[in-house]
């Protein structure tokens, strides 16, 4: 239940930080919204690992250099969250969103990619997705 309610901030966080970053991007610039949305990020998550933090960080010797990429992926969703949705708007641009994440992950799982466990992808899998995509055309129809 608690990976449910995570799930459900995420997904609302997600779109807030979209669309906050998008406003801010109006007045203040895309590079800059993307400077000030990850600086903040950095210098609060810096806090809390210095509270909370249990890790190793010098572990990172020890993992798969392609995993650092998550920075630079920081930098590219920030950027393409902001342009799609000041495109499309909020609930295009999120539905689309998420509809790529969940084929890329699908892709992930059913191929075991990035040290993940292998999931099978059955059709109830491809139904839904089917479904997200009808959903997204649906909201683009102008009856």
């Amino acid at each position: 239940m608690l990976a449910i309610i995570f799930a459900i901030i995420s997904g609302i966080s997600m779109t807030l930080q979209g669309v906050f970053n998008t406003n801010l991007e109006k007045k203040i610039g895309t590079w800059e919204t993307a400077l000030l949305s990850q600086g903040i990020a950095f210098v609060i998550t810096l806090i809390i690992v210095f509270i909370w933090g249990n890790g190793d960080i010098k572990a990172i010797k020890n993992s798969n250099k392609i995993y650092l990429l998550s920075g630079v992926l920081g930098v590219v969703i920030i950027f393409t969250v902001m342009k799609s949705i000041a495109s499309m708007g909020a609930t295009i641009g999120i539905g689309t969103i998420l509809t790529a994440q969940l084929l890329s992950a699908a892709i992930i799982d059913a191929m075991g990619l990035f040290e993940t466990e292998k999931v099978a992808f059955s059709l109830n899998e491809f139904i839904g997705v089917a479904l997200m995509i009808a959903g997204i055309i649906v909201f683009k129809l102008k009856l």
